[in-house]
């Protein structure tokens, strides 16, 4: 017997499909899908999901899991001149379950970064795996060369691009100590949600160091094609860069 062929349910195209059995309207179902990642339009099957949506939804659930146990290809941040250090997590488990490790270097990194990157730098760029790898892959390409290119062409020096292995957003102000960089921009996978796994994080400070508050951070958040595009996210953060190197302050502080 000729088995059926099942088509992959993560491949369809959801920005348009309607599966509301008699809606009063499809197209404007369509065009409410189309303004958001939400699950809307569709339908139910008594007083349950059909299975359609059901399917969907553990296949998008699945995406975000293997995001979050997912390595960057480290090939790919040689590639891009990235200089590796790791955090002081051993593995992904413990990456998960002891996010304090994944903000402490052990001092013999600290003394590489130290004795091997570029010291005082203007703009220091930092990329982190954080909670989805796949976030990494999917933008670092398109949005480094465009932060680089600009801080540069504003005249600032950028220092050597550090790739974070297992790290949260609080090893910049380590690098950035360490360093004594003066606007430090980290690139971090986010936490994934069931729209994307590829959706990144900048956080940016200036003059970042473990001694200042939480609220020094500046943030542009989902980052990705269907967010904000790495190439635009990557304009505007060349613009904040020089604000916060006018102004001299960043997070809540500096007006925007």
């Amino acid at each position: 017997m000729k088995l059926k062929e099942i088509n992959d349910i993560a491949a369809i195209d959801y920005s348009e499909r309607v599966t509301i059995d008699h809606p009063a309207d499809k197209e404007v179902c369509k065009r409410l899908k189309k303004t958001t990642n939400a699950r809307i339009c569709v339908g139910r099957a008594a007083d349950r999901l059909k299975t359609e949506t059901l399917l969907r939804f553990r296949a998008d659930h699945a995406v975000a899991v293997d995001s979050v146990w997912s390595y960057v290809d480290e090939s790919l941040m040689d590639a891009m001149g990235f200089f590796k250090v790791q955090t002081m997590v051993k593995d992904k488990e413990e990456y998960i379950t002891r996010p304090d490790l994944g903000r402490l270097f052990s001092g013999e990194t600290l003394d590489r970064i130290k004795q091997q990157c570029i010291y005082a730098p203007e703009v220091q760029i930092l990329v982190a795996d954080g909670l989805s790898s796949h976030a990494i892959t999917a933008n670092i390409r398109d949005i480094y060369p465009v932060i680089v290119d600009g801080a540069r062409a504003e005249g600032y020096r950028v220092g050597t691009p550090i790739f974070i292995k297992y790290g949260r957003v609080a090893t910049m102000d380590k690098i950035s100590q360490a360093l004594n960089a003066k606007v430090t921009v980290l690139l971090i996978g986010e936490r994934p949600g069931l729209a994307t796994g590829e959706s990144m994080s900048s956080y940016m400070a200036y003059e970042s160091s473990p001694l200042k508050p939480e609220h020094q951070r500046t943030v542009i958040s989902n980052i990705y094609k269907k967010g904000t595009p790495p190439v635009e996210a990557g304009a505007q953060i060349v613009h904040l860069i020089k604000l916060m190197m006018q102004e001299k302050k960043s997070g809540i502080e500096l007006k925007i």
